[in-house]
């Protein structure tokens, strides 16, 4: 059978649970090289033997996301290593468990420390592997929130504001061919989504979709998936929402 991404090679951060572990596998099901970046080495090990049952390939990487020269290094090692770089999903962010919850007394040093991983880290990482991308004529693909579009939090601050990156970025590496969106995934099915909302408050939103099932991190990897590939290389500049239509109720948090 012919598999969409044989020969490519995709980059994933987060990738060692969630919703960073269901882009890779979905890639690896389409016959990509994965390359895993992410603090939890166990979580990278597993996600790898995960892509190898599945007959593909991956390498790991211990990178923190909060840490520029550790985005940079890595950055030249993995030019190193491979002189294309076909998909790049910026899919490792944090809400610390505040996902509903105000930002009133956060403090300087938090507000750095969730800019930093959920809006600066992207582009830097982008930027530290360009001519990479602008080789393959790739894409990156930011993961945002439905948060980013009620910011009344810091992780919806964070996420809007990563949201304009997108469209930034997107201008920025236009004259090297390479695209870039962003999906905006609403509840989703993921223990890190779950963290910052209540059971009680979850169920309420939830009732709110006009699909009346659980989002799955399936459906974002999904989207993905058409989003990378020739079938939807015609998109770009965009944040795309994935939430059953829960915007169009009026999301409040």
């Amino acid at each position: 059978m012919n598999k969409r991404f044989s020969g490519k090679t995709v980059v994933v951060t987060g990738g060692a649970a969630g919703l960073g572990r269901a882009h890779a596998l979905a890639f690896a099901g389409e016959g990509a090289h994965l390359v895993l970046l992410d603090i939890n080495e166990a979580g990278l090990a597993e996600t790898r033997g995960l892509i190898e049952d599945r007959g593909s390939t991956a390498s790991t990487h211990r990178v923190d996301m909060s840490d520029e020269r550790q985005i940079i290094d890595f950055g030249k090692a993995i030019l190193a290593d491979h002189d294309r770089i076909d998909v790049l999903i910026n899919n490792a962010g944090l809400h610390m468990g505040e996902i509903a919850r105000g930002f009133s007394g956060m403090g300087l040093a938090k507000w750095q420390h969730f800019f930093t991983v959920n809006s600066f880290a992207p582009l830097l990482l982008a930027e530290a592997i360009q001519p990479a991308l602008a080789k393959a004529k790739g894409i990156i693909i930011n993961k945002s929130s439905m948060a980013s579009y009620n910011p009344a939090t810091a992780y919806g601050i964070t996420k809007a504001t990563l949201n304009i990156f997108t469209h930034a970025m997107a201008t920025q590496f236009a004259a090297d061919d390479i695209r870039c969106v962003g999906i905006a995934p609403g509840l989703m099915a993921t223990e890190a989504a779950q963290q910052g909302v209540d059971p009680e408050n979850w169920e309420k939103l939830k009732a709110m979709q006009y699909v009346k099932r659980q989002g799955t991190a399936e459906d974002i990897a999904n989207l993905a998936i058409f989003l990378a590939s020739d079938e939807g290389s015609f998109i770009n500049n965009q944040v795309i929402l994935c939430d059953g239509g829960n915007m169009m109720r009026g999301w409040r948090g």
